[in-house]
């Protein structure tokens, strides 16, 4: 079963930036990169908890702004030697519009 959301328009975020969507129950980083390309994460470091919004977005990777952890942005899964794994949500962008399936 699916529940998607609409978000923000693709506009309302800047280029290799994110905006936070809140629910009742958690926080979801929507990122932007610089192709254009929209993905959605926990929005929680899985090494300390850092703020993934926050974080520097190069590619379709963020860096987290507490330890510098790089998490990538198509799974959530840590890179390098770091271990661990962020919440991804599935996400379409319609006629400029983003959508989060929660």
């Amino acid at each position: 079963m699916s529940s998607w959301k609409e978000v923000t328009a693709l506009d309302d975020i800047p280029v290799l930036g994110s905006r936070v969507y809140r629910t009742d129950h958690q926080e979801i980083a929507v990122f932007r990169t610089r192709d254009d390309s929209v993905f959605a994460l926990h929005n929680s470091c899985p090494h300390e908890g850092g703020v993934l919004s926050e974080g520097i977005v190069h590619g379709h990777k963020v860096t987290c702004p507490l330890h510098n952890w790089v998490i990538n942005l198509e799974d959530g899964e840590a890179q390098g030697p770091d271990e661990g794994r962020a919440a991804c949500f599935e996400v379409q962008v319609r006629k400029r519009i983003i959508y989060i399936n929660l």
